[in-house]
This record gives C-alpha cells, sequence and structure tokens, in this order.
C-alpha cells in the first residue's frame, strides 16, 4: 500500500468518526480528514515523485 492509500483511508475513518455525535473538544476531525485527503491527493506534488 502507499502512502497515498493510507493517507486517504485515514480520512475515510476520520470522516466516519467525525459523523459520530460524539464530543471532541476543539478538534474538529472532519478539517483534519479534509487536510488528509488534501495530503494523499497532492503527495507525488510535494515529494516531486510519479505514481
Amino acid at each position: 500500500m502507499s502512502i497515498q492509500g493510507l493517507f486517504y483511508i485515514i480520512a475515510v475513518i476520520l470522516l466516519v468518526v467525525a459523523a459520530l455525535p460524539i464530543n471532541t473538544g476543539r478538534i474538529s476531525l472532519g478539517m483534519l480528514a479534509a487536510a488528509f485527503a488534501l495530503l494523499g491527493y497532492s503527495w507525488d506534488t510535494i515529494t516531486g515523485t510519479v505514481a
């Protein structure tokens, strides 16, 4: 599994947890999931590699 796949899996897990009716305090799990998804999407550009 690539690092991009890992970032996408983390993003999906965070989105599922964010949809649950739990109080996480000051941490926005939805925004954190979006950040991981964006990181996974742009990983090739950040590292300069070609998939």
